[in-house]
């Protein structure tokens, strides 16, 4: 998600419970509706808001309940071991945070605090170019592992710099948004007066001139470009920063097969099937239905992680019977960091992975390789 300008409504949070989860709150669902009444009406069109006429936002969620599970019976799940690998690094579970910007827009700490709860339950984050804080705290907010997520800037020695300060600070992989030229219609958020990330300078950004520079008086056309995105995307820029990184770079935003062979070809460390939230392009595939064709292109030469709708435990499950090495949340924790800050990202990340022990569980699968494709009812 990119940033708004300041919304006092939200900013002005010294009255608001930071360190507990109500009882009555018990899934991400519950936790949705709490967050929605806490935060103003333009803020939580921001967050909750996609493209157009928000139809692939809707299919996102269904597209992973139409998925039917057929699960195994009389096999020994006393110890359930939803430990995973990716990228050479062991994690307890396979539930990562998915890069969304501003976060001091939700709460004080920003992404301080989102850090410290992803650390808590030993989840891996990855934080956004478009963040609201310094790339330096997030080196220095949580031990836990992090990847940074880049929007690669026309000014590529600002970018090369960038990667640098990254790498330096800490984060483990880079994740190159590949799918974000520029902005989709956005029209909750014209409706509502809410704005993206015109007139912002995100820390990390600071400095960088425009990728865009927009005439006096642009015609219609012409203001669907961003300062911050780079229209001139190429297949020639992802191989550049895979040759200048010195740790892994995964491309997000990839949905076709034959993308995601030429990302291979690339040298890229992993993919991320993604339609960005379905916030860019209406009416894009969900990324329930991308991911398999994905994964057989891909036949297992580098790790696929996929978000978007990811709701419940199973839809974690399902993700990894389709192929996916691990999701990302995305939503949900700004709803956590909402409600109250790293404890509230804490608890989606736990609820997260307790259902989706659950889920292994209640399928047959002891461990995450035995969740396999026979559990999908064909």
């Amino acid at each position: 998600m990119e940033p708004r300008p300041d919304d006092p409504a939200i900013d002005a949070q010294g009255d608001r419970p930071t360190s507990s989860i109500p009882d009555d709150v018990v899934c991400l669902g519950d936790l949705e509706q709490l967050a929605k009444e806490m935060l103003s009406e333009r803020t939580w069109n921001y967050v909750a808001g996609g493209a157009a006429d928000e139809v692939s936002l809707g299919w996102n969620d269904s597209a992973w309940r139409e998925l039917r599970l057929a699960p195994r019976v009389l096999v020994d799940v006393s110890a359930v071991d939803t430990s995973t690998q990716l990228l050479g690094r062991g994690l307890a579970h396979p539930i990562l945070v998915a890069p969304t910007a501003a976060h001091r827009q939700y709460h004080p700490e920003g992404e301080a605090a989102t850090r410290r709860g992803a650390a808590a339950a030993d989840a891996l984050a990855v934080m956004s170019t478009l963040g609201s804080s310094p790339v330096a705290e997030l080196g220095t907010a949580a031990d836990g592992p992090w990847w940074f997520q880049l929007y690669v800037q026309a000014d590529r020695d600002f970018t090369a710099q960038l990667i640098a300060d990254v790498v330096a600070a800490g984060a483990e992989a880079l994740v190159l948004t590949v799918d974000t030229p520029l902005l989709g219609a956005r029209d909750r958020d014209r409706r509502t007066g809410g704005h993206t990330v015109d007139g912002l300078q995100p820390p990390a950004l600071a400095g960088v001139p425009p990728s865009v520079a927009l005439p006096p008086n642009p015609r219609p056309f012409e203001r669907i470009y961003n300062p911050h995105l780079d229209p001139g995307l190429t297949w020639e820029t992802l191989e550049w920063m895979v040759d200048l990184s010195p740790v892994p770079v995964l491309a997000k935003g990839v949905l076709r097969s034959d993308d995601a062979q030429r990302c291979v070809d690339a040298g890229v460390g992993g993919i991320v099937v993604s339609n960005h939230g379905a916030r860019n392009l209406d009416t894009v595939v969900p990324t329930a239905q991308a991911l398999p064709a994905v994964v057989h292109a891909v036949d297992g030469a580098v790790p696929i992680v996929v978000d978007g709708g990811i709701r419940r435990g199973t839809d974690i499950a399902k993700a990894l019977i389709l192929g996916a090495a691990a999701v990302m949340l995305g939503r949900p924790v700004i709803w956590g960091l909402t409600v109250a800050g790293a404890d509230g990202v804490q608890w989606v990340l736990d609820t997260s992975w307790s259902e989706f022990a659950m889920a292994m569980g209640l399928l047959g699968a002891a461990q995450v390789d035995e969740l396999t494709p026979d559990l999908i009812w064909r």
